[in-house]
């Protein structure tokens, strides 16, 4: 009975409070179309004890910023210290005081901010050298050298440092190279205007090159004397790359015979990235080309083309020249222990894998593999009391967080409860995830059982609801239970609600086309939308999917994730010329939000397997090995 005290207590609130929650939308609604006086009025129908009142003081706040004096801000700010919605207004405050100039006062209160804001850190920035600080453009710099576009408070420190010749032209063309790695070609079209006028290429030049690249480069005469002419080229060579690597490989030694070495090296990285996220097998042969002096986004793929062609030397040649921000990774800490071992130097690989394998991670678990050891069962050192979880019910960024839930809006109570957990020590955040629990709001428990440290509760990090649907339909298909779990929790978290942006739905997040198509082989007439939005039914039609990529994909765990999450035809493409190990084909994967997934949901396969009693194999027997792509017939 006391266990579902918690629940208990936050239904019957919530009873109570229903015309709060009515006027709270209200006056959410009223706040987004700017509609003051309305937000006014609602504000006033509201209980001064209903959880979620700061947040309307907080919009009335805002909403007149400008004309309030700072003690008034001053006093929400003391009254709800340490919580989202103070930190939030001090913020705004930061950006009006910014606005006015009030140097002094921003710096005052700049301090006490506890999100970490681009904007304001710029700011932040202006308001020192306002103040005659030293050094300050010195210690600003790093924030050049970014791919992504910066706010415009970052602007004027630019300019100061170009100005004080603190930017030099080679320092542009580094973020302009940047940008284009990503494909920001507008970023990198508007950092051209930081170039000293004489050094500075037509900027529609890069929109041109990325429709027809090979037609900029087939140019009868292509202009190649200048930085910036060749920069263009080096441009065209890498978008050739994307569909045709051949022709950029061939083409690069006829044009940059008279280039700088530095240039010529580059362009040779940036041709075989390209060629390495589309496996090409000559990918290798041109990072050799490349000399020294990659970048982390290259040596990345640098590794992957050694990991895939067996080069254990390329492979710890590349990890080695990795920046410490890069190698920090556990992928690269576990594939130069592997790389090390291959090559005879096993102490040097125990070295690495020894602290890896304490790690929960999918590399933590190979790591501890490696080392001859695999967990048979998931750990559970701490299980809260009724009593802890009652206190925590009690946190007031918790009640306001469980509040956001239930009236729907689930986004803005993960960004509260975030807030609440962030301090927490392991104790405090398992019980937190046990109430979160309690309350079927899974992806907060797991997400918060996931912070622990010392103490883990993995049944919080691992739930299984919906056991009797997963467990009938996964027996009836002939899947492994654990598998089927593993991808529901990376796919939704058990969010039943779940949509994403490309219009996935439901547990097992199923595009409409998919869920079409498996309703027709399973004779499901009359289909439509909503099919998928029930546990049932996006189970029943997931777990059909999920049997039809094993039986497409050689009944292959590590293929039928990939294809689950990418299609089955690229599933098949990433197939080597050689069989690979399963943790290798994953590594590979060109997509990195596939690589990610199918990591993940190996990993937690491994441990709804362990949790679920079943005695199976390890992680990399799971993995297994990728056979060879078979010949195609002409």
């Amino acid at each position: 009975m006391k266990r579902s005290l918690a629940v208990l207590l936050f239904a019957s609130c919530a009873a109570l409070a229903a015309p709060d929650d009515e006027a709270f939308l209200e006056a959410r609604e009223a706040f987004q179309r700017g509609d003051i006086a309305r937000l006014d009025q609602v504000a006033k129908q509201l209980d001064d004890d209903y959880a979620l009142a700061p947040y309307v003081q907080y919009w009335q706040l805002r909403s007149r910023l400008a004309d309030l004096s700072p003690g008034e801000i001053q006093n929400f700010l003391a009254r709800y210290k340490n919580s989202l919605v103070a930190d939030r207004l001090r913020a705004d405050w930061l950006r009006q005081l910014a606005k006015d100039r009030d140097w002094p006062g921003f710096l005052r209160e700049y301090p006490q901010l506890t999100t970490e804001d681009p904007e304001l850190v710029c700011f932040a920035y202006q308001a020192r050298l306002a103040q005659g600080e030293s050094g300050i453009l010195t210690r600003a710099r790093p924030l050049w050298f970014t791919a992504q576009v910066l706010p415009e408070s970052c602007l004027p420190l630019f300019e100061l440092m170009l100005k004080n010749d603190m930017l030099t032209a080679e320092d542009t063309w580094i973020r302009i190279r940047l940008a284009l790695e990503i494909g920001n070609v507008s970023g990198a079209r508007t950092l051209l205007g930081y170039l000293p006028a004489a050094q500075r290429p037509d900027p529609k030049s890069l929109d041109s090159i990325s429709r027809r690249p090979q037609h900029y480069l087939d140019r009868t005469a292509l202009p190649l004397k200048t930085r910036a002419q060749r920069e263009l080229a080096i441009y065209a060579l890498y978008k050739t790359a994307e569909g045709w690597p051949q022709t950029a490989a061939e083409r690069l030694p006829k044009i940059s015979k008279e280039w700088p070495d530095a240039e010529r090296d580059y362009a040779w990285a940036q041709i075989a990235s390209v060629a390495a996220r589309n496996l090409h097998p000559d990918a290798l042969t041109w990072f050799r080309n490349a000399g020294n002096g990659m970048n982390d986004r290259q040596l990345t793929w640098r590794a992957r083309a050694a990991l895939r062609a067996g080069n254990w030397n390329d492979v710890l040649a590349a990890i080695e020249a990795m920046s410490p921000a890069e190698y920090k990774w556990p992928q690269w800490r576990y594939w130069k222990a592997r790389a090390l071992s291959a090559l005879g130097r096993e102490s040097e690989a125990n070295a690495l894998l020894a602290p890896l394998s304490n790690q929960f991670s999918f590399y933590g678990q190979l790591a501890a593999e490696e080392l001859g050891t695999s967990i048979s069962t998931v750990p559970q050192t701490y299980r809260p009391d009724d009593d802890e979880v009652e206190a925590i019910a009690k946190e007031p960024g918790i009640v306001r967080a469980l509040k956001l839930y239930e009236i729907g809006l689930r986004y803005e109570g993960a960004l509260e409860w975030q807030w609440a957990v962030k301090d927490y020590e392991d104790k405090q955040l398992l019980a937190a995830a046990e109430l979160a629990s309690r309350n079927q709001w899974f992806e907060r428990a797991i997400d918060t059982a996931e912070r622990t440290v010392l103490l883990h509760d993995f049944g919080l990090r691992y739930p299984t609801p919906y056991r009797e649907l997963v467990q009938d339909y996964a027996g009836q298909l002939g899947l492994d239970e654990a598998w089927v779990y593993g991808l529901v929790r990376q796919e939704s978290r058990f969010v039943h609600t779940a949509r994403s942006t490309a219009g996935a739905s439901g547990l097992m997040q199923l595009m409409p086309s998919t869920a079409r198509w498996v309703a027709k082989r399973l004779g499901l007439s009359g289909h439509h939308g909503t099919l998928t939005s029930t546990a049932d039914s996006n189970i029943v039609l997931g777990t059909y999917y999920l049997r039809e990529m094993m039986d497409s994909l050689d009944n292959q765990m590590v293929l039928a994730s990939a294809g689950y999450n990418a299609g089955p035809r690229r599933a098949r493409e990433w197939i080597a010329s050689r069989a690979l190990e399963g943790a290798v084909y994953i590594e590979t994967i060109p997509f990195s939000e596939t690589r990610e997934y199918v990591k993940r949901v190996m990993n937690n396969t491994l441990y709804y397997a362990r949790l679920l009693r079943q005695p199976g194999p390890s992680l990399r027997e799971r993995l297994g090995i990728i056979p060879a792509r078979m010949p195609q017939n002409n």
